[in-house]
C-alpha cells in the first residue's frame, strides 16, 4: 500500500435503508483509506455494499453514521451544496454506462466538464490521453462501446480531479474491450498520479491495484497489498 498522504478516509461508516418496517444495513462500520496516487481495486458480488461505499466517498450519498474525510474536510458534515462543490472540484466519476449526450461529439461531451472546471485539461488533451485524438468530432453512435467508455473517462479526468471513482467500468464490455478500458485507467493513474478506485465483481482485476479490498454483506472481509501491479497481459477472465 502507498505510504503517501491519505487523501480520502472513511471511518466506521454505516448506511441503513428503511423499507417500511424493514431496515437494510448496506454498510456496517466500514473503514477505508485512499492514499495519494494509489490505485485501489474494490471487489465484491452484487449487493456487497461496494457501490454504496463508493457513492458515499464520492459525495453522491450520505452515510447513516461514521466519518468521511477528504483531506481536512469532513464530508459527513456538509450540506447538499457543500457535497455538490466537493464533487465538482475534486472527484471524477466513471460508471458502467457511459452517460454521454448523443447529440454532442466526443469533444463536446468532454467540454461539458471543462467549461465549469477551475483548471481543466483541454478536451483534445483529455481525449488524447485515452487514445481518442482521432475521434474528437465523432458522435457516440459512431463510436464502439469501448470508445464511448474512454470518452467517459476523458470527461472524468478533464477537470484534473484528485480522486477518480470507477463503478464497474468494464461491466458492459466484452473481455478484450474491457482490457483496453482498464489499460486507460492504469495509464491515467500512472501518468497523472490521480488517486483511483475501481469497483468490480471480477476478482481477476485485483492484480492491477496497489491495494485490493474485498467486501461481502456490507463489510470489508479482506485487504491486501500487491508488491507489484501485474500487467494486463497476465489478467484473464
Amino acid at each position: 500500500m502507498s505510504t503517501s498522504e491519505t487523501i480520502l478516509a472513511a471511518s466506521e461508516v454505516s448506511k441503513n435503508y428503511h423499507m417500511g418496517d424493514v431496515t437494510v444495513r448496506a454498510l456496517k462500520a466500514v473503514s477505508l483509506e485512499l492514499h495519494a496516487g494509489e490505485l485501489l481495486v474494490l471487489l465484491g458480488a452484487s449487493g456487497s455494499g461496494k457501490s454504496t461505499l463508493l457513492n458515499i466517498l464520492g459525495g453522491l450519498d450520505v452515510a447513516s453514521s461514521g466519518q468521511i474525510r477528504y483531506r481536512d474536510l469532513r464530508l459527513d458534515q456538509l450540506d447538499s451544496d457543500g457535497l455538490t462543490e466537493y464533487r465538482r472540484a475534486h472527484v471524477g466519476f466513471v460508471f458502467q454506462f457511459y452517460n454521454l449526450i448523443p447529440s454532442l461529439t466526443a469533444r463536446e461531451n468532454v467540454a461539458l466538464v471543462t467549461d465549469i472546471a477551475q483548471r481543466p485539461l483541454a478536451p483534445h488533451e483529455a481525449l488524447g490521453l485515452v487514445g481518442l485524438r482521432e475521434r474528437l468530432d465523432h458522435f457516440p453512435a459512431q463510436l464502439s462501446g469501448g470508445e464511448q467508455q474512454r470518452v467517459a473517462i476523458a470527461r472524468a479526468i478533464a477537470k484534473r480531479p484528485d480522486i477518480l471513482l470507477c463503478d464497474e467500468p468494464t461491466g458492459a464490455l466484452d473481455a478484450e474491450t474491457g482490457k483496453l478500458v482498464l489499460a486507460v485507467l492504469d495509464r491515467v493513474n500512472r501518468e497523472t498520479g490521480t488517486t483511483t478506485a475501481i469497483i468490480t465483481h471480477n476478482a481477476a482485476i485485483g492484480g492491477l491495484g496497489d491495494t485490493v479490498v474485498r467486501m461481502s454483506s456490507g463489510e470489508i472481509v479482506e485487504r491486501r497489498s500487491n508488491a507489484t501491479r501485474v500487467s494486463l497481459d497476465e489478467i484473464t477472465w
